[in-house]
């Protein structure tokens, strides 16, 4: 993958220890200062989002991309051109309240920066897309260990060789994120994700990756790998990064993004996208 996974061993001062008790304003300020890590564990029962910013003219693309692909990409709020403040978060600054950004030109990776000021541009339509990382309190409370939150590391994630249905000039595979469940666990897994269809839903696979076209889960392509128990199933999610990598196929003049596992942390609560 053009600049190589994103080995994003979580960088939090005050990690598992205290991240999870911080309010969503606490966590923004933080990484506006400049903290940076992966979000997973922050600003317990908050809703986190995967970000994507587009010029205008492909603006109504990726609109329709996320359409037709809601699994990977199920939209949360998209922004009017220009704006980098969202409803999801009163008085946020979409430039700079991420822990680290991806900019991107003609579907090249450039630079990795901790704040987009200066990459900015008036024609910049922002879609909010929902993260996996919100459905993990949900698993948490209903006992499904999390693995890589445990070892201190970002969750792995995958490009597989499942195509998206493509959306005007955009096209490219889905990314899954995965997260080892014991067998006992399972359908508290599935039972629990299924219930927030607007942060992935319910899983799109378990079992053996080779059915997704991975051939290594030591190797993910993007965060860390994660040490898997004996008996734990592999258990694959549609991922928010499946943006990046279409952005990597499809080649767009420009594009701005989050560092893969490093997200928007929301004002708003996980139940408001529990269906029941």
């Amino acid at each position: 993958m053009p600049g190589g996974p994103e080995r994003g061993r979580r960088h939090h001062d005050d990690t598992h220890g205290h991240a999870h008790a911080w309010s969503p304003a606490q966590a923004r300020a933080r990484f506006r200062a400049g903290l940076s890590g992966p979000t997973a564990g922050c600003a317990a029962g908050h809703t986190q989002a995967n970000l994507i910013s587009v010029p205008a003219d492909w603006a109504y693309d990726m609109l329709l991309f996320c359409q037709r692909n809601p699994k990977p990409c199920p939209v949360l709020d998209v922004t009017d051109a220009g704006s980098w403040t969202t409803v999801l978060a009163e008085g946020a600054d979409l430039r700079t309240d991420l822990p680290r950004y991806r900019v991107w030109a003609d579907g090249e990776l450039v630079e990795e920066p901790t704040d987009v000021v200066a990459h900015w541009r008036d024609d910049l339509v922002s879609f909010l897309i929902g993260c996996s990382f919100t459905f993990e309190w949900a698993l948490a409370e209903a006992g499904v260990p999390m693995r890589h939150i445990e070892q201190g590391r970002n969750v792995s994630m995958y490009v597989t060789g499942r195509r998206c249905r493509p959306a005007g000039r955009l096209h490219g595979p889905m990314v899954v994120s995965m997260r080892p469940v014991p067998p006992e666990h399972l359908p508290a897994a599935i039972r629990e994700t299924s219930l927030l269809p607007s942060v992935h839903g319910s899983p799109v696979y378990c079992g053996d990756p080779a059915a997704l076209g991975i051939e290594d889960l030591g190797r993910p392509d993007f965060g860390d790998p994660v040490d898997a128990a004996p008996d734990d199933i592999p258990v694959f999610w549609a991922c928010g990064v499946t943006p990046q990598a279409v952005v990597m196929a499809s080649r767009p003049p420009f594009a701005i993004t989050h560092a893969p596992g490093q997200m928007f942390v929301t004002d708003a609560r996980d139940e408001q996208y529990r269906v029941a």
